[in-house]
């Protein structure tokens, strides 16, 4: 299943990913559920990389339950012999009115999932464990469904309809337009993003330039990287190069090629 933001993933008979649906009570709040299960015995381990979209995430693994808050780097973790993480992923401004604080405040940390008012993690951690894959999704809403406001917070849907029209649509390349499309000034769009989302902006613009330049990658085939570029809203390819190169850790025509796999 190719999910964007997913990086080099382990062979097909390695590793599975699994994605639910949320339940409509957490619909609104959440993306999906997923469930990533890997079984490389006899196999070398494996270094995972994602490029992260602007969502937290609520995660159990490695023996405990934890919220991811939306992450600026790339994110690696090495797979070896077998196991399973269960998560959430979260619509961008939703974990605000859970958290009670600015979603700011967890950027680029993983933090104890108890961090949300309310939260027992190591009773999550103990359902979810136990239970099978469709049953380690009903203990993450059971867990998550009482923790939700009783009255709708407006800005949790403004901040998810803004990311929404970011990820949808590419010709939107600065803030300033950005908060025409929403009617708000600029400044007004910076502390929604800060407040709700975590993150600038202008940051979740480039993520989303330089997920469309993966997926163009992934896909095989020739790329005209610089016709590409100017298309994502970069000055010329050499920009384009240089973000995409720090960002995954390599050149992206050196990427779609594999050759560092």
């Amino acid at each position: 299943m190719a999910v964007r933001g997913v990086l080099h993933t382990p062979p097909d008979d390695a590793w599975s990913l699994h994605r639910f649906d949320p339940g409509p009570e957490l619909a609104p709040y959440a993306v999906w559920h997923w469930i990533v299960v890997w079984d490389l015995r006899d196999r070398e381990p494996h270094r995972q990389m994602t490029l992260p979209h602007p969502s937290p995430h609520v995660v159990v693994e490695e023996g405990g339950a934890w919220l991811y808050g939306p992450l600026r780097e790339r994110f690696e973790r090495t797979l070896a012999g077998t196991g399973r993480a269960v998560g959430l992923r979260l619509r961008p401004g939703a974990i605000r009115p859970l958290l009670q604080r600015p979603v700011s405040s967890i950027r680029d940390q993983r933090v104890p999932a108890s961090t949300l008012p309310g939260l027992d993690g190591d009773a999550l951690t103990a359902a979810v464990e136990a239970a099978s894959l469709e049953g380690a999704v009903a203990a993450m809403e059971a867990a998550l469904i009482p923790l939700l406001p009783r009255e709708p917070d407006p800005n949790v849907e403004l901040a998810g309809r803004a990311v929404e029209l970011l990820e949808a649509d590419r010709d939107i390349t600065r803030v300033s337009e950005l908060a025409e499309r929403l009617g708000l000034s600029t400044r007004t769009v910076q502390r929604l993003f800060a407040d709700y989302v975590g993150l600038g902006p202008s940051w979740v613009i480039r993520r989303y330039r330089l997920h469309e330049a993966a997926a163009h990658a992934t896909a095989g085939g020739d790329v005209d990287w610089a016709r590409l570029a100017i298309e994502l809203g970069y000055y010329d390819q050499a920009h384009l190069v240089r973000e995409f190169t720090a960002t995954v850790g390599t050149a992206p025509a050196r990427y779609a090629a594999r050759t560092d796999v």
